[in-house]
């Protein structure tokens, strides 16, 4: 038996000792979000409060996280504006996996590699962050898992499963045996 951490988490590193395992498996299929990130969100932002609508929209809750864009225009000119605090332990788990996810095969890459072009490495690693928080907000509202733009899963499914498949359809005779 694993002994848990107050954070949900097991001594060991392994993460099945908490409650909301379904929720972190929902997290755990964003893209590089692993096992470290999954509790740390989960844990503060619990699914109910979600569901019930509490924050009353993705942005709101990107408020709360502290990963909204700042606003700062006057005379038609825009300044820049600056993020605010908000909740410093989603922020900087967010922003960390942000900067991993910036580095993988998937739409949220695309999205950093035209941003890091007109605002810089920081700034767009700030908006990949609101980007993922946004997504993990209608994931838990709808409670679904993430489904990539980029990424064709049905092609997946067919590259993993071919080999099994074809070894089926020999051995109940559907297919000869090559030998």
């Amino acid at each position: 038996m694993t002994k848990c951490s107050p954070w949900g988490v097991a001594w060991g590193g392994d993460s099945n000792c908490h409650a909301g395992s379904k929720k972190e498996a929902q997290f755990l299929t964003n893209p590089r979000t692993d096992k470290n990130a999954a509790p740390s969100i989960s844990k503060t932002i619990p699914q109910s409060w979600a569901r019930s609508k509490a924050f009353g929209s993705a942005d709101r809750l990107a408020s709360w996280a502290g990963l909204c864009p700042g606003n700062n225009e006057s005379a038609g000119k825009r300044k820049s504006g600056r993020t605010r605090k908000g909740n410093p332990y989603v922020r900087r788990v967010l922003c960390e996996c942000a900067h991993a996810a910036s580095r993988t095969q998937c739409a949220l890459r695309t999205k950093f590699q035209n941003l890091v072009v007109r605002r810089g490495h920081k700034r767009s690693i700030i908006a990949l962050a609101h980007k993922m928080l946004r997504i993990i907000y209608f994931m838990l509202s709808r409670g679904t898992y993430y489904r990539d733009a980029a990424t064709d899963y049905e092609a997946l499914s067919v590259q993993r499963n071919a080999a099994r498949w074809i070894k089926k359809l020999i051995k109940f005779g559907f297919l000869p045996d090559p030998a």
